[in-house]
């Protein structure tokens, strides 16, 4: 019997879960809409199945597949519906939820069973023979009518543990009556890699059908056992985008593929999609309304960023020193990270990132090291914050361009109204090319005003700053002084509808500290917009 690592791209499944098992995160409500969207995304990295949800058992659901069948075109996946077997003492014939999954009009089917004498016995309240005959019901029913069926033997590893031979039962009796595959379910979640290997192993000498693993992430272990299960034998695989589960989630669909190909040598879906992980990642991210984690392994924003000035240093000879692999092959980037423990390495590798030529210009970037490293030392950081070390960056050359303006003054104020309105006022007085300026904007906070009088004061001179709108603000305090008083620092994104960038403002004073970002703001969309 070949092991997974002899199998063809064809004999793989890589199985994605993510409307069914993902939803179950906590937090996750998808609607139909979002499910179609997420089931586009999915078929765009090249996975070969897709769940859609139950059918008959969650209203939703059985929408979603109605919908699909006119709007869902897929190019690599297959739907799936997924649902129980048949109730114990009930024809399969008269089981309405078999006849959801048959009215859903998918190819395949995912059944549930259990597979642990103890959920048999305690959760069903049926026999170890009925449960048995439910299983070998459903799947020949469901092949009769021209489906193909997999099974999810439920709580396979803790019912192995309990009794090694009666899951080997449940796959045989899927396999007789013709189940594709048999997927072995770690659904508390509670394996390590070793184990798994172990038990997959043995199960693989006692049936002839094909293996799946499923593995939820409660030990921290999901995308580790479900390696160790291909290892061992196993040729289909669930996952769930980013690792969206209940608990603590699933095995993660974006780092099993890039594992699998990358580092297993298993091309397990087409060349062309593998570059498209990172992005699919986030556009799932934000259908599910959760924040991409920016460590994720492979795909988020921080998998290939390096802080360390020893890791620049080999990174400035050969990127692949410091680099598992080129970020390209799954659609990220390799970031620099300026911070106290850069070094001139890390500058120049940064300033190459962000398009800023240090070449000739060695005390430059000498100041600019000794710069960044007391701007940290009092609270600034520019991890998060490219359009402002930028700027730091592009003061230090000989050619850098003067300020945008002079300041002379500013001035804000909050008015609260009796009847609950609340209304800012900022007034700005700035020397522009020699022309005194003053302006006065309002806004729904003392920030916003500033933002407001600022560009209206600069505008006329630059352009380009009448389509440039604040989009984010953050504020963290970083020490508390007692009473009030405390570091802050400001973060500010801008857009300018087409690009964002971010800036940082440090100061004790929470409004000072946003005027340094609102600058920095200002002054890297007039460097690098061209007025409309």
């Amino acid at each position: 019997m070949p092991t997974a690592l002899e199998s063809t791209p064809l004999d793989f499944h890589v199985f994605d879960t993510t409307l069914r098992d993902g939803a179950q995160r906590e937090g996750v409500s998808y609607s139909v809409a979002d499910k179609l969207a997420v089931a586009r995304l999915l078929d765009e990295i090249g996975v070969g199945y897709i769940e859609g949800g139950w059918p008959g058992a969650l209203p939703k659901d059985t929408e979603f597949f109605a919908r699909a069948r006119a709007e869902l075109t897929l190019k690599h996946a297959q739907l799936v519906a997924f649902g129980a077997t048949r109730k114990a003492g009930v024809r399969v014939e008269d089981d309405a939820q078999v006849q959801a999954l048959l009215d859903a009009g998918t190819p395949v089917v995912c059944l549930v069973a259990k597979s642990d004498v103890r959920h048999v016995r305690e959760a069903l309240r049926t026999t170890l023979e009925e449960n048995l005959a439910m299983v070998a019901d459903t799947v020949a029913h469901l092949v009769r009518h021209g489906r193909r069926v997999f099974l999810d033997c439920e709580h396979f590893f803790d019912g192995y543990a309990a009794d090694p031979d009666y899951g080997v039962r449940v796959l045989a009796a899927a396999f007789d009556a013709g189940a594709e595959v048999g997927v072995l379910c770690d659904t508390n979640g509670g394996m390590l890699p070793m184990g798994v290997g172990r038990v997959v192993a043995d199960v693989r000498s006692r049936v002839d059908g094909k293996l799946g693993i499923h593995c939820q992430d409660d030990t921290g272990c999901a995308v580790a056992n479900t390696l160790a299960a291909v290892e061992a034998g196993v040729t289909h695989v669930q996952g769930t985008a980013n690792g969206y589960g209940e608990r603590a989630g699933n095995a993660d669909t974006f780092v099993l593929i890039a594992n699998l190909v990358t580092k297993m040598g298993l091309p397990v879906v087409p060349a062309e999609c593998l570059p498209e992980l990172q992005r699919v990642s986030h556009a799932i991210a934000e259908l599910a309304n959760i924040a991409p984690d920016d460590h994720q392994p492979f795909v988020g924003a921080s998998a290939f960023a390096h802080k360390a000035g020893l890791h620049a240093s080999a990174i400035k000879v050969s990127p692949e020193l410091y680099n598992h692999l080129d970020p390209a092959v799954v659609g990220n980037d390799m970031r620099i990270l300026v911070t106290e423990m850069a070094g001139r390495a890390s500058v120049e590798l940064k300033g190459r990132e962000l398009g800023v030529d240090l070449d000739g210009h060695p005390d430059a970037i000498a100041r600019v090291v000794d710069q960044v490293k007391v701007l940290e030392a009092d609270g600034w950081s520019f991890e998060a914050a490219d359009a402002s070390f930028e700027l730091l960056l592009r003061a230090q050359l000989p050619d850098a361009p003067p300020p945008l303006f002079e300041l002379e003054s500013y001035r804000t104020s909050v008015e609260h109204w009796g009847n609950g309105v609340v209304v800012s006022e900022a007034t700005v007085k700035v020397h522009v090319d020699g022309e005194r300026i003053i302006s006065t904007g309002e806004g729904n906070g003392p920030v916003n005003a500033l933002d407001n009088a600022l560009r209206a004061a600069l505008v006329a001179r630059y352009p380009q700053l009448a389509g440039v709108s604040l989009a984010d603000y953050k504020v963290r305090i970083l020490g508390w002084k007692g009473g009030t008083s405390a570091t802050t620092r400001v973060l500010i994104d801008t857009t300018d509808g087409v690009g964002e960038w971010t800036t940082v403002g440090v100061h004790d004073n929470v409004v000072e500290a946003s005027w340094h970002a609102l600058v920095d703001a200002l002054t890297y969309a007039v460097r690098h917009r061209r007025p409309r």
